[in-house]
């Protein structure tokens, strides 16, 4: 009998580049559970010096990838430049846009995915009705996320410290009489919806739209995307759309994580 052997790993050869090769260990370094960290932290869990990991945040802080207060480093929404090609394209969407157009199909709305990049949101899926809207986004979209339904459960699942400084860096100019723009008014609402696990928007960003969102988590929990309802207000006010829209866009936003894990 032939006996069977394990592949050996890859090695390091002449096309490996090294210094590369750190600078996506430090990257990895942060997580769920460490979104900030010390240089000696990075250090120890990318298995660099402290010189080494020092040259590369540096690095990254330069490019934009990396934020800090001089002690605490942080990754900032740059870093899913680095990934949106291939989060735009990757199975997920593949499996979502089904459970998503099965709820058009029953809640007879619109329905769209996002993930966050800075202080906006940008469109991955968009399922929409054949009602006629005025608001005609479509994928690769952006729009400011503090006053979205979707951009605000985005900005929910960010540890306190990022969302104060994301709310910080957006432009809280109003859109419409409804917008809220006040700082702590705007922390305060983010951190309920944080709370509750969703979000209603009426009317902020435009008058006579009105949307829900949900949050879209892996398997460690941590929020990757979002998706939303959207409609006319004259059609449904707010508490029609929790009453009829809200559980079926949990169900569908349940249903697209659990397909993650």
């Amino acid at each position: 009998m032939t006996p069977e052997f394990e592949p050996s790993p890859p090695q390091p050869g002449d096309s490996y580049v090294q210094s590369f090769a750190r600078g996506l260990e430090v990257i990895r370094s942060f997580s769920a559970d460490a979104p900030q960290q010390t240089l000696t932290q990075v250090a120890e869990r990318s298995g660099l010096t402290r010189a080494g990991a020092r040259r590369i945040l540096l690095t990254l802080q330069t490019l934009g990838y990396v934020e800090s207060d001089e002690r605490l480093f942080r990754l900032t929404a740059r870093i899913l430049d680095l990934g949106f090609a291939y989060l735009s394209t990757m199975p997920i969407w593949n499996l979502a846009e089904p459970v998503m157009e099965a709820l058009v199909e029953q809640v007879k709305e619109s329905c769209s995915a996002a993930v966050l990049e800075q202080t906006d949101i940008v469109y991955v899926l968009r399922v929409p009705t054949h009602k006629i809207m005025r608001n005609t986004l479509g994928v690769g979209s952006r729009l400011p996320a503090h006053c979205t339904s979707l951009g605000r459960v985005l900005l929910a699942g960010l540890p306190d410290e990022a969302l104060v400084t994301r709310l910080h860096a957006s432009d809280l100019r109003p859109l419409t009489r409804y917008t809220v723009t006040d700082f702590e008014a705007l922390l305060a609402i983010v951190r309920q919806v944080r709370q509750q696990g969703w979000c209603l928007v009426d009317q902020e960003l435009e008058e006579g739209l009105i949307s829900l969102a949900a949050p879209i988590t892996n398997r460690a929990g941590r929020t990757i995307a979002a998706i939303n309802i959207s409609g006319q207000a004259n059609r449904t006010d707010a508490q029609q759309a929790r009453d009829t829209l809200l559980p079926p866009l949990l169900e569908s936003a349940r249903r697209i994580s659990q397909m993650l894990r």
